[in-house]
């Protein structure tokens, strides 16, 4: 074997680590390089460079991603076992296709926000691109890793650089959103260990393919204790997701942040929607024997007052910010009315929505701080002011992200909701879901209506305002660059639709990930990947090192 091909054997046994060892490395890279503060002419020299390194990492992310998203498309189980530990007494990483999308989804939409952060928003203060990449890293590994401990250690590892990227520029408003931000997330990381040692109690194991078999053969009594750890674990991915009624830090807490800190933390809340579909609609799914369905009577009213509420609360918004922040409430409800009917066509339906929506709110909290920049000292608050000085683009922009925020068609939005509600024609509660997921897109349409139509037709008299930082093309084309790929679903709906029918066919396949990942042995801490049966057929992938 010459150097080229080995080297790409190499690559390809190790590609699925790569995207939480290459944030980590960028990471220590970027701290050593110095603060990036850019105050100085030094200081500005090495922001740029800082600015280089980090965008062609996050770029090479991206590529490393959306190879696994190809991948897995396949149907194989990417199974990573670290330091050649074998599962399920060590660490494992697997690539199935819903954290490949998760994966994929992430990385995309990093690297229009990183470009965005770069026009200046890096240097208003310390660290900005490491603490970026430190986020990313805990982002891919909450995607990619197969136990729940380490699943803390992922979460814990996102939201130590979520503290800092929130007071990132500092000010008043962000430090107190960032005091509540913190101390409930630290009071979910307490409950989280809680959650953990229930279930490790009862069946001495936390990796999540080895806890889908043995969940099964508890006993009535082991099985309620169990369900009450999974309760404790609800507790924690809702305050992550942001559900009813755990909701309320979130609004004020994206809305102060800095837009593409905002934009970057869209799918923040997606990491809680992530770790409830493992364990309440995978483990505990449909043959978990005694503990079956544990949260089926509680999460479709959860979801559907979540998403009620979050549109009330874009409704009664008086800055633009915060209703986007409401917005993504109310999404997070509609993407777990599709979890919480408990059906792969709504499973599938579901995670169509869920990587629309993120494109669109990431967007629009950008969109945020371009309409802002240019209305003087009134910033985003939905009240008369100086016309903007791009109404044109602008205006267009925000019909575009309202119109596909609301559902309409034929964009994504209206897609992903239609979907939605077709998949639950033969659940009971059918009728709910049409009347809180049509009567929300509609409210949203009156929300965004009245926000446009303050910003940019009840307008002052023109002042003789400066330019704002908003005319920029760099920042114009990185919220252009999420729309875009926000049509681009709407583009390509049925090769998308097929992948996530194929990933909610995967997700219910129980013996079938178990046995790719308890079957994961040896071979120099070297990627296994295993054939999966189901989906969108039968594929056989080589084994790459390790044992099958």
């Amino acid at each position: 074997m010459n150097f080229p091909d080995l080297l790409d054997a190499l690559f390809a046994r190790h590609l699925p680590v790569l995207p939480v060892l290459l944030p980590l490395f960028t990471a220590v890279s970027l701290l050593l390089m110095g603060d990036g503060g850019g105050q100085s002419s030094h200081g500005g020299r090495e922001i740029r460079r800082q600015r280089f390194v980090s965008l062609a990492s996050v770029a090479l992310g991206a590529a490393l991603a959306w190879r696994l998203m190809t991948e897995a498309a396949g149907g194989g189980l990417a199974v990573y076992p670290m330091g050649n530990w074998s599962a399920p007494f060590g660490i494992v990483l697997v690539i199935d296709r819903l954290s490949a999308m998760m994966l994929a989804l992430t990385w995309t939409i990093a690297l229009p926000v990183l470009w965005y952060a770069s026009y200046g928003w890096d240097s208003h203060g310390r660290h900005f691109h490491a603490l970026f990449h430190f986020q990313l890293m805990g982002l891919s590994g909450a995607f990619v890793t197969g136990d729940l401990f380490n699943l803390f250690v992922f979460f814990e590892v996102l939201l130590i650089a979520s503290y800092v990227l929130l007071l990132h520029g500092q000010g008043q408003g962000r430090f107190k959103a960032g005091v509540h931000y913190v101390v409930l997330n630290l009071v979910a990381s307490a409950l989280f260990l809680i959650g953990l040692a229930i279930i490790y109690g009862l069946t001495g194991t936390l990796n999540m393919a080895d806890l889908a078999l043995r969940v099964a053969q508890l006993g009535v009594q082991e099985a309620a204790l169990f369900k009450a750890g999974a309760m404790v674990l609800l507790v924690v991915f809702g305050l992550k997701a942001a559900i009813v009624p755990l909701y309320l830090w979130l609004p004020g807490t994206y809305a102060a942040a800095s837009a593409p800190v905002a934009a970057l933390f869209a799918i923040m809340t997606k990491v809680g929607v992530y770790s409830i579909i493992r364990v309440h609609a995978v483990i505990l799914g449909d043959g978990a024997g005694h503990a079956s369905m544990a949260v089926e009577a509680w999460l479709l009213p959860i979801a559907l007052t979540t998403t009620a509420l979050g549109v009330l609360g874009a409704l009664a918004a008086h800055s633009l910010a915060r209703l986007v922040a409401y917005l993504t409430v109310a999404s997070v409800g509609t993407i777990l009315a599709g979890v919480g009917l408990f059906t792969p066509a709504a499973m599938s339906a579901a995670l169509y929505y869920m990587v629309h929506s993120t494109l669109v709110i990431a967007a629009l909290f950008l969109l945020v701080e371009l309409v802002a920049s240019q209305r003087g000292d009134t910033g985003d608050r939905l009240q008369p002011a100086a016309p903007v000085s791009q109404p044109v683009m602008l205006g267009l922009m925000t019909l575009l992200g309202a119109a596909s925020a609301a559902g309409l068609p034929p964009l994504p939005g209206f897609l992903g909701k239609l979907m939605i509600l077709e998949s639950s024609a033969p659940s009971p509660a059918h009728a709910w879901v049409w009347t809180v997921v049509l009567l929300a897109g509609f409210l949203t349409l009156i929300g965004l209506a009245r926000a446009g139509a303050i910003l940019f037709w009840n307008v002052l008299p023109a002042s003789d305002q400066p330019a704002y930082a908003g005319g920029s093309w760099r920042l114009t084309a990185a919220t252009l660059g999420l729309l875009a790929l926000s049509l681009l679903l709407a583009v390509a709906a049925s090769p998308m639709k097929r992948y996530t029918d194929a990933a909610a066919a995967q997700l219910t396949d129980r013996a079938g990930y178990a046995s790719a990942v308890l079957g994961s042995v040896g071979g120099a801490a070297a990627m296994t990947t295993r054939p999966y049966r189901g989906g969108a057929g039968d594929v056989i992938l080589p084994v790459s090192g390790g044992t099958p």
